[in-house]
């Protein structure tokens, strides 16, 4: 078995699994206990230093 193949063979099976919970952990990061704090001040962050048209 070559070097590429055992490559190969990581990417289409191991790697596939370790991606897709990646994914869920980053798509479940928001929604954690205690993070609604961080988001307002996110969300609200775009509006900082703004002076209301004057």
């Amino acid at each position: 078995m070559s070097f590429y193949e055992t490559l190969r063979h990581f990417a289409d099976s191991y790697a596939l699994v370790v991606m897709f919970l990646l994914f869920l952990c980053l798509c479940a990061w928001p929604f954690r206990p205690g993070s609604k704090s961080h988001n307002q001040a996110a969300a609200h962050s775009i509006f900082k230093d703004q002076d209301d048209g004057e």
